[in-house]
């Protein structure tokens, strides 16, 4: 597929970009690219106190916030945390979000994950991927974007700690050096406030900020740079082949794949 200057990032939850891929995000605005942001749901059970509707709102105007650090788009799909499902209504839903943000490179989950949520969402955005091109695949909506020149890229993020629901690492083979980007990924992620809070109580994590740091850092290790992002490309039949993350970012690769 070829660029359109358009970057999309799908993922289930606010402030789930700001952990995995907003360094990357980073970079690529600042080489001119117009990054569009989108989540499934909007943080409705991100909370130990307010009600779901209240902590939409909060996430909402967070994640907004967050967004316009990169003058970035933002959206949300309006599914309800711990129930996105692989189903008609919501498949439809994240076309829709694809072919409207005429993106020709897309970020989003890995398949395999600490939580369903984000396995889901990978499942979906995978499907729009293959389906956004497709004029014959109707999703229904009363307002349409057209349908995608091609199959945009796609990219996994590294889950969160690289592990998979069984704690087993998840091997990556591209690393993005994001450390000028740190800053811009650290106030990102500030903006989602309310999740400090969130976090301590339900995860046991204490200060979120500083254990994105940490995480980041680990991930720089193997490149020997400050602060690093990992992805890996998703190659299945008619895919696009190319490495274009790497074309674009001059990133480097742990285990290079051959490409076209």
């Amino acid at each position: 597929m070829r660029d359109t200057g358009h970057i999309l990032a799908v993922m289930a939850h606010p402030d789930d970009v700001e952990f995995l891929c907003a360094g990357a995000l980073a970079r690529l605005r600042r080489k001119g690219y117009q990054i569009h942001i989108a989540t499934m749901t909007t943080g409705d059970c991100g909370s130990m106190d307010l009600s779901p509707e209240q902590i939409s709102q909060v996430r909402i105007i967070e994640a907004q916030a967050s967004a316009r650090l990169l003058d970035a788009t933002f959206q949300h799909l309006d599914e309800k945390d711990g129930l996105i499902c692989y189903q008609p209504a919501t498949i439809c839903k994240t076309v829709e979000v694809l072919r409207g943000s005429r993106a020709f490179l897309v970020i989003t989950h890995s398949p395999s994950d600490y939580m369903i949520d984000h396995e889901v969402t990978a499942q979906l955005v995978r499907n729009a991927a293959f389906c956004a091109g497709i004029p014959n695949f109707k999703t229904g909506a009363m307002v349409t974007a057209p349908h995608l020149e091609g199959i945009p890229y796609l990219y996994y993020a590294m889950p969160l700690e690289g592990k998979d629901s069984l704690g087993h690492q998840v091997a990556m083979d591209i690393q993005v050096d994001i450390s000028q980007e740190m800053e811009t990924k650290t106030a990102m992620l500030k903006c989602h406030a309310s999740q400090r809070d969130w976090l301590m109580k339900h995860h046991g994590v204490d200060e979120y900020v500083a254990q994105m740091k940490r995480w980041a850092a680990e991930a720089g290790k193997p490149l020997g740079v400050a602060y690093a992002e990992s992805f890996r490309q998703h190659r299945g039949h008619a895919y696009p082949q190319r490495n274009i993350l790497v074309e674009l970012l001059g990133t480097s690769q742990a285990n290079p794949q051959p490409g076209n």
